[in-house]
């Protein structure tokens, strides 16, 4: 797998350790440790994901954030509590790709990757609490699950094609982006319709 690639793997798991960090852990964690990605020499280091006890941590945290991502409320909770560990760990996970030797770049990957994660834990986190404020019970798990199927199966898409999983990860903010001010405008209309109308005056 060649420099560009590596990059493309490290924006795409980074924007999407904002949605589900413990997975993308995991991910890359079985992928080092099965060798399905071929490493250059300098980046050897990030073997260390496939460590059993890194696997076992995140799978434990996988396995924790699927069941409170499916509790209305317990959800937001999750994502407030994360707000800093996410953008971390997405930053992380960009700065492992990064030869050690390049300064520089370990920087701007460094800053690039949780920023990325960031903005994508922000839209999460935003548009939950968004859904979480409507009315009907069942959009929390709805939502929580699209984001499982979605996030997954871009992770296992980066292992073969990075450069297709950026774009759906790409894709992915911009669909949370779009659903959160739906369901912003919808949980509107609906306070708008039980509201007490105030009596017309005289």
């Amino acid at each position: 797998m060649g420099p560009t690639e590596l990059i493309a793997m490290a924006a795409s798991f980074s924007l999407l350790a904002g949605w589900r960090l413990y997975a993308a852990v995991l991910v890359a964690g079985i992928a080092m440790y099965f060798d399905i990605i071929p490493l250059p020499e300098h980046l050897t280091g990030l073997k260390v994901l496939g460590n059993p006890w890194v696997l076992a941590v995140a799978l434990l945290g996988a396995v924790a954030e699927f069941l409170a991502d499916k509790i209305a409320w317990v959800d937001s909770a999750w994502d407030g509590i994360h707000t800093i560990i996410r953008p971390l760990g997405g930053a992380l996970l960009a700065l492992a790709i990064v030869d050690p030797a390049q300064p520089v770049w370990q920087i701007v990957v460094l800053l690039l990757g949780g920023g990325s994660a960031l903005l994508t834990h922000g839209a999460k986190a935003s548009t939950r609490a968004a859904v979480n404020a409507s009315p009907e019970p069942v959009s929390n798990v709805v939502m929580s699950s699209a984001e499982d199927v979605a996030t997954t199966t871009t992770l296992l898409v980066a292992l073969a094609n990075p450069w297709i999983a950026l774009v759906l990860a790409l894709l992915l903010l911009a669909a949370t982006i779009g659903i959160f001010f739906a369901v912003r405008r919808f949980v509107k209309d609906i306070g708008d319709l039980f509201r007490p109308q105030e009596p017309p005056k005289p």
